[in-house]
């Protein structure tokens, strides 16, 4: 019974390796998604060769082309002529937050300098500051999700771009 299971288990893995040596553009399901859609789609219930398999079979049947669909949303250009929004593009964002700022609460709103808007993604809450106009980073983060940080603070919350 297990020779089987090693059998594919190898040849998964031969398959994804082989993908990937050949299409270095591919983007994996975790890279495509945000850690909300990746949960709510129960991909995080596959086991590591489970997902593999999955993200082979994607790279040889769509490659790096733009999966359209309601988990794997298509790239949508910002209006403010920054990096697209759910492009790829994981660089640390440097702006300053539009008026006053008194913290997050859950669900929280944040305008920036640039044009973007971000919105927190979790519940939890930070009132440690009230300042107007602060800097902030917003840094990529674990499975595709990004950190907002104010400047002199510790403090962090999950965002992501909403425009």
């Amino acid at each position: 019974m297990r020779k089987p299971f090693a059998s594919l288990f190898l040849t998964s893995l031969l398959l994804v390796f082989t993908s990937l040596a050949s299409a270095q553009s591919f983007s994996t399901l975790e890279e495509r998604m945000t850690a909300a859609q990746f949960k709510q789609a129960g991909l995080d219930k596959l086991s590591a060769e489970e997902l593999a398999t999955l993200n082979g079979w994607l790279q040889s049947h769509v490659g790096s082309q733009t999966l359209a669909c309601p988990t794997l949303p298509a790239v949508t250009p910002a209006s403010d002529g920054s990096a697209p929004m759910d492009s790829g593009d994981r660089r640390e964002i440097v702006s300053q937050l539009m008026g006053d700022f008194k913290g997050w609460t859950g669900k929280t709103t944040f305008h920036l300098e640039n044009g973007q808007v971000w919105q927190q993604v979790g519940e939890d809450k930070w009132t440690g500051a009230r300042m107007a106009n602060p800097t902030i980073y917003i840094s990529p983060a674990f499975m595709g999700s990004w950190l907002l940080k104010v400047e002199g603070y510790n403090a962090s919350t999950r965002v992501k771009r909403i425009r």
